[in-house]
C-alpha cells in the first residue's frame, strides 16, 4: 500500500475515532457542552469589544475575556480530561494525514535550459539564508550568475540591466515583495522566472508548489526545471503576487515598529480601525453591485485563496485561474464576518492616500486603487524534484466531499497529477 493511501486510511480511522470520542462525552453530559458553548461565546464577544477600545476598558474586557476562556477549558477538561486530548490530538494527526494524503506533484513540461540565467539575492532576507545556504556559491556551480541586493541598490535597475546584458532567465532569492518586483519585469520582458525561497515564509513560493525547505534545490529551476504559466495581480500598476491588504493589517504595517512587535503593533491600532468612532474611508462595489463602506479590512488577492477549511486553508489551490480572490472581513454592517468573491477587476475609493500591505510591504496609495487580474503572465520555473503544486490544489472545498475523496485514495484511486500550463 502506498503512502498516500496509508495516510488517507490513517485519517479516516483517526477522525472517525476522535469524532465519536468527543460525541460520547456530548452525550453524556449535554448540559456541559451547552454551558461550555455560551462560556466559549461570551469570552470571544466581550475580548472583542475590549480589542476595539483603549485604555482601562480594554484591559477590563481582554481581561474578562480571558478569565471567560479560562472557565471554558476548566468546563470542558474537568470531565474525562484524558479522553478530550486524546481526541484533540487524534484530529491533529488526521488533519496533518489528510494533507499528506491530499499532496499532488504536478507533471510539468521541461523546459530548455537557459544560456545566461541570473540570480537576484537579498543576503538580509529571511534572517540571512542566502549566507547560511551559501547561495551564490550555490548558483555559480550551476552557472548562474549571481547577483547580491546591496544596500541602497535599486533592485528594479539590477534586473533590468541584467537582461540588457543578455540574461534569459532571472531567479529571485527574497521575500515576497522581491520577488513581485522581479516576477513583473520578467513578466514584462518574457523571460522565464524562478522563485528561490529565501524570504522568511515565502507564501508565493507555498502556492506555487516549491518546496520551501530546500532553498537550495530550487536553483535547479533554471537547470532542469519544468515550466507553468501563473498569473500576477496588479494594483494602480504595481504588480503583486499574493495580496494587498487594507484596513488593519494595511495601516498597522505602515509603523516602523510592526517589523519588531507585530501582535502589540496590531493591538495598538486595532481602535482607529476597529473601534466604535471609525469613519468609512474605503468605498467599492460588493459582487452584486451594491456600494459598501463600512469593513474591517479588505483582502484582494492573486487568485483566491481557501478560506475556512483546515485542510489548505491559508492557500490558493491554483495561481492560474485568470482571477481575483476578494474578501471583505465586516462587510455586513458592523459584524466581524467575511464575505468573498472572485473577479478580473476591483476598485476601491477613497478620501485620501490609502495605508495597504503590499505583499507584506508598507506603501501609501492614491485612490481610487484599481485592481487588475493579468492571466498566465509569468513564465514561472519550478525545480523537477519540486511538488508544482499548492498544497490545496487537489483538497476539495467541502467535508463531505473531502471524506468521499479519503475513501477513493484509501482504495487505491489515487487523484492523477496536476496538468501544467
Amino acid at each position: 500500500m502506498s503512502r498516500r493511501r496509508l495516510a488517507a486510511a490513517a485519517t479516516l480511522g483517526l477522525g472517525s475515532a476522535a469524532l465519536a470520542a468527543l460525541a460520547v462525552l456530548v452525550v453524556a453530559d449535554p448540559w456541559r457542552g451547552l454551558w461550555a458553548v455560551a462560556l466559549f461565546a461570551a469570552a470571544v464577544a466581550v475580548a472583542w469589544q475590549g480589542l476595539r477600545r483603549r485604555g482601562v476598558r480594554r484591559l477590563v474586557g481582554l481581561g474578562a475575556g480571558a478569565l471567560l476562556l479560562v472557565g471554558f477549558v476548566t468546563l470542558v477538561m474537568a470531565r474525562e480530561p484524558l479522553v478530550l486530548l486524546a481526541s484533540v490530538v487524534a484530529l491533529a494527526l488526521a488533519l496533518s494525514a489528510g494533507a499528506y494524503a491530499f499532496r499532488l506533484r504536478a507533471t510539468l513540461p521541461r523546459a530548455p535550459r537557459p544560456r545566461r540565467p541570473a540570480l537576484f539575492y537579498n543576503p538580509r532576507s529571511g534572517g540571512g539564508k542566502a549566507a547560511r545556504f551559501r547561495l551564490p556559491d550555490e548558483a555559480r556551480a550551476r552557472g548562474i550568475a549571481a547577483i547580491e541586493l546591496v544596500p541602497g541598490a535599486d533592485l528594479a535597475q539590477l534586473v533590468r540591466q541584467a537582461l540588457d546584458g543578455g540574461a534569459d532567465a532571472v531567479a529571485m532569492a527574497g521575500g515576497d515583495g522581491s520577488q513581485a518586483l522581479v516576477a513583473g519585469i520578467a513578466a514584462e520582458r518574457g523571460v522565464p522566472f524562478a522563485c528561490i525561497p529565501a524570504g522568511t515564509r515565502n507564501h508565493f513560493a507555498l502556492d506555487l508548489g516549491v518546496d520551501r525547505d530546500d532553498v537550495v534545490g530550487a536553483l535547479d529551476a533554471l537547470v532542469a526545471g519544468g515550466e507553468r504559466r501563473v498569473d500576477l495581480g496588479e494594483v494602480n500598476g504595481r504588480v503583486f503576487v499574493n495580496n494587498v491588504s487594507l484596513g488593519l493589517y494595511g495601516e498597522a504595517v505602515q509603523r516602523k515598529e510592526y517589523r519588531d512587535a507585530k501582535v502589540r503593533t496590531l493591538l495598538e491600532k486595532a481602535p482607529d480601525v476597529l473601534g466604535p468612532q471609525a469613519k468609512p474611508n474605503l468605498r467599492w462595489r460588493g459582487p452584486d453591485g451594491t456600494p459598501c463602506d463600512r469593513c474591517r479590512g479588505v483582502l484582494v488577492s492573486n487568485d483566491p485563496y481557501r478560506l475556512g477549511l483546515a485542510i489548505g486553508a491559508g492557500t490558493r489551490p491554483r495561481l492560474d485561474a485568470g482571477v481575483l480572490g476578494v474578501a471583505v472581513i465586516g462587510a455586513a454592517g458592523d459584524g466581524a464576518g467575511v464575505q468573498s468573491w472572485t473577479t478580473p477587476s476591483f476598485e476601491v475609493e477613497a478620501q485620501g492616500k490609502v495605508a495597504a500591505g503590499v505583499d507584506g510591504e508598507a506603501l501609501l496609495l492614491d485612490p481610487p486603487l484599481r485592481f487588475r487580474t493579468r492571466p498566465a503572465a509569468l513564465r514561472c520555473r519550478i525545480a523537477p524534484h519540486h511538488p508544482g503544486a499548492s498544497p490545496s490544489a487537489f483538497a476539495p472545498e467541502r467535508a463531505w466531499a473531502v471524506v468521499s475523496a479519503l475513501v477513493g485514495i484509501a482504495a487505491g484511486h489515487d487523484p492523477r497529477p496536476v496538468p501544467g500550463r
